[in-house]
């Protein structure tokens, strides 16, 4: 799968919530796009990702 342009490999099955915690990443502070569709937070724990699938996650950045 690639996640922000680099490939990456996980178990077979997992989850974008299992996939940001194994990332280190906090699903409050990003977005996650999946082939070029928003994922509402809400389908995090649900949505199974496939390894030929392109992920971007997009973290909220704060400035002033």
């Amino acid at each position: 799968m690639i996640i922000n342009g680099k490939e990456m490999d996980f178990e077979s099955q997992i989850t974008i919530e299992k996939m940001l915690e194994k990332l280190n990443v906090s699903k409050d502070k990003v977005v996650v796009e999946v082939n070029f569709e928003i994922i509402p937070k809400e389908k995090y724990k649900d949505r199974v990702l496939n390894k030929e699938d392109k992920v971007e996650i997009v973290a909220f950045v704060g400035g002033g």
